[in-house]
């Protein structure tokens, strides 16, 4: 999803984020164990901030779904907090690819982040779900939700 709008939509959310209220983290501490918050405190503000939008849209569109599914929606792109790529540099690599090694790095974020949460021992389910495997119902949800 590297269209225009997509790109523009995701830079102007980026460079207005704001960091998450009290209400916010609660929300957040009352998905993640202790491991993957402290590793979820790790991550900038604008990608703290779509983690929790996508959390809140995957809640929409699987509103039973367990707490691992909605793990995995904070977790998406916990790959990124390696990431040392501004909001403009973001959109360049989404453009031209992995030319540089930083670019490479922000573009391999899933498996990063799939190492990250394997070294935590974060829930198997939830990992595969990250994996795209497990139920396919709970893994469209999360592309669908990450996909606005």
């Amino acid at each position: 999803m590297s269209s225009a709008w997509h790109l523009a939509k995701r830079f102007f959310g980026m460079i207005s984020a704001t960091p998450l209220a009290p209400a916010e983290r609660q929300e957040v501490g009352g998905v993640l164990g202790a491991d993957e918050l402290r590793l979820f405190d790790r991550l900038g503000v604008p990608d703290q901030r779509h983690a929790l939008h996508v959390l809140r849209r995957f809640d929409a569109i699987a509103p039973r779904a367990p707490l691992h599914a909605r793990q995995a929606a904070l977790l998406h792109d916990i790959g990124k907090v390696d990431c040392q790529l501004g909001a403009i540099m973001r959109v360049v690599a989404t453009v031209v690819g992995g030319r540089t090694e930083s670019f490479r790095q922000y573009h391999a974020h899933e498996q990063h982040g799939l190492v990250l949460l394997q070294a935590i021992r974060t829930d198997v389910v939830t990992l595969a779900l990250l994996r795209g495997e497990g139920d396919a119902t709970l893994v469209a949800a999360l592309r669908r939700a990450d996909a606005v």
